[in-house]
């Protein structure tokens, strides 16, 4: 008799069996929480993968303050109804502390200030593992992670000097301070993810789906036209079909012009897209290296 998997049970299985050996090897482990499609997909993976406990550690949403309100109450929702435990890093606390600095003019944004955030809160509750959404086919720098990504004693990456990762053994071992990115995701695409989502039939936030809204238009970008977006005098709103394709700080997310009212049109729009996923996000764009350099940092 045969035994063969699909590949989404393939999948399935190896990020099961990375968020396993998580629980395992580390003391303190974090998922992190976006309210993407990506962290969701991981949450219901660390539901699977340790049901009918508990997910083992928190879930931790690094919170810009300007989030879609859709993101916010989904977030919210989920928690409840999985009981897994939320913590919350506000990057609002640390201006206020004067250790990030906002920025000004019209494209100001958060999403850089989130790496601060990110590293103050892992320091903060000791995480020596912080679980990621991250896919390598999103962009060319997560390409060059590995499932368990080692990171310093102040949160900084090197992409020249990572640890060779053989078949399935992973190595945890790290110095006092120091700690590890993990992403279990690594080998999925846009389409997998979708099709998984189909699959199992997850519940995803409304702003993945087609709805009418402000936008402007700036740069090529479609951005929602919310209290956090600094406009142009010459930039209108007009109101336009669109959904998300990804979803973060609502100062750089890009909206997609799109009719797809379900899972199914979903995945027959990616099917036919010639533009990347992340072609619509604005801080990628900032440069060349723009996300490599984040990472570096300590960024997601």
């Amino acid at each position: 008799m045969s035994y063969k998997l699909t590949h989404l049970k393939e999948l399935e299985a190896e990020s099961i069996f990375i968020l396993r050996e998580v629980a395992a090897q580390f003391e303190r482990p974090v998922l992190l929480f976006s309210g993407g499609k990506d962290s969701i997909v991981m949450t219901h993976l660390a539901y699977k993968a340790f049901y009918p406990a508990a997910i083992p550690f928190p879930l931790l949403h690094i919170d810009t303050g300007h989030n879609f309100p859709e993101t916010i109450e989904y977030r919210d929702n989920l928690v409840k109804k999985i009981g897994a435990t939320l913590l919350v890093g506000l990057v609002q606390d640390d201006i206020d502390a004067g250790r990030s600095v906002e920025e000004k003019g019209y494209n100001a944004s958060r999403n850089k200030l989130q790496t601060v955030t990110l590293l103050n809160a892992l320091e903060k509750h000791k995480f020596d593992a912080a679980l990621g959404g991250a896919r390598r086919d999103e962009e060319k720098a997560r390409a060059k992670e590995r499932f368990f990504s080692h990171r310093d004693e102040f949160g900084q990456w090197d992409p020249k000097n990572q640890r060779p990762e053989l078949w399935n053994i992973f190595n945890g071992k790290k110095h006092l301070g120091e700690h590890f990115r993990v992403f279990p995701l690594s080998n999925w695409t846009e389409m997998d993810i979708w099709q998984y989502i189909l699959q199992e039939n997850i519940e995803m936030p409304s702003l993945y789906y087609t709805h009418e809204r402000e936008v402007i238009e700036r740069d090529g970008i479609l951005l929602a036209n919310l209290p956090f977006v600094n406009k142009r005098p010459d930039e209108i709103p007009v109101v336009k079909r669109v959904r998300c394709r990804t979803i973060g700080d609502v100062t750089c997310t890009g909206l997609t012009l799109s009719e797809a009212n379900s899972l199914e049109e979903i995945i027959d729009e990616i099917a036919s897209s010639r533009i990347t996923e992340r072609g619509g996000r604005s801080d990628d764009k900032r440069s060349e290296a723009a996300m490599e350099d984040r990472k570096k940092e300590g960024y997601f």
